[in-house]
């Protein structure tokens, strides 16, 4: 059986995670823009999943407190499948949006409220310190994040946080948070069909400095927070077809290929797609078949 071991390690700080984690979100059921992923699964077999992505060797799990449903909470099912793993885990959590009860979006957060969610997330996770906290960057594209920075670089102080990482952020803002406070993580949507990343230089920025870089809607792409649909570029089903793969694995593998740096999160419901996103770390793709998925797409399938 292949295990997130295969595609390597990174470290977060001092925390070493297998390059293949898991993404929570879809445990709750919706989309967290509102595409929904129908009603949730069951939560024991919530908790099951975790604890066989756990098994499989995934030691790396992105999570936030406005992961919810009116059903289900991302972080209090982590809470519970973490009973026997609390200290073989990295949980990587994310503050900035809000949600009310109801599940609307509300404002981002100034930065007197960040120390409000970090202690929902603790609350939540059942811990007294979060091991990595990503500012999740959702004001002005050009402004400066260092006031909400510098609040969680005070709470980093106090103990409450291990490490800071950054979400849905420029360069500019990795340079400007590091002359605050080390930098282990950066979180950005990145994919085959989704490369700004690398239009900015974001992804190499990252690999120049050690920092972590870490897609979410590396499947989805333009589709987001809704689920992959079928696949419809003829280049990944051409790749898949060589190495008798799925598409979701050579779209995880071609992100793997990126760079040492680069780190997996793909999240699932379903047990066999668990164990198939966890295999993609051992998907060798040629230099030749990425030269070739690079290429424009000349057919749909």
């Amino acid at each position: 059986m292949n295990t997130a071991a295969a595609a390597g390690t990174w470290k977060l700080g001092d925390l070493e995670v297998n390059r293949v984690g898991y993404g929570a979100m879809r445990l709750t059921g919706n989309g967290v823009r509102g595409n929904s992923d129908g009603t949730p699964i069951d939560r024991d077999v919530a908790v099951r999943l975790l604890r066989d992505a756990f098994e499989q060797g995934v030691n790396h799990i992105d999570t936030a407190a406005f992961y919810f449903s009116p059903l289900r909470s991302a972080n209090e099912l982590i809470n519970r499948a973490l009973a026997s793993w609390r200290d073989d885990v990295v949980v990587v959590t994310k503050v900035g949006p809000g949600r009310d009860p109801s599940g609307e979006w509300l404002p981002m957060a100034r930065p007197d409220q960040l120390r409000g969610q970090v202690e929902e997330n603790l609350r939540q996770l059942g811990r007294d310190h979060l091991d990595v906290v990503n500012l999740r960057w959702t004001g002005p594209e050009t402004a400066s994040i260092a006031e909400h920075f510098g609040a969680l670089a005070e709470l980093r102080e106090a103990g409450l946080v291990r490490h800071l990482g950054l979400s849905a952020v420029r360069p500019e803002h990795v340079a400007e948070a590091r002359t605050i406070a080390p930098v282990v993580c950066v979180q950005n949507s990145y994919g085959l069909d989704w490369r700004r990343a690398d239009e900015s230089g974001l992804v190499d920025l990252c690999q120049e400095q050690g920092i972590a870089f870490v897609p979410f809607f590396a499947i989805s792409g333009l589709r987001r927070e809704a689920a992959a649909a079928q696949e419809q570029d003829a280049r990944v089903h051409t790749v898949a077809r060589a190495h008798g793969a799925t598409p979701s694995q050579v779209r995880l593998a071609w992100t793997l290929h990126r760079g040492p740096h680069v780190l997996a999160i793909p999240g699932t419901t379903n047990p066999a797609h668990l164990a198939q996103n966890i295999a993609a770390g051992a998907l060798r793709l040629t230099e030749e078949e990425l030269t070739f998925l690079d290429k424009p797409d000349e057919g749909a399938t």
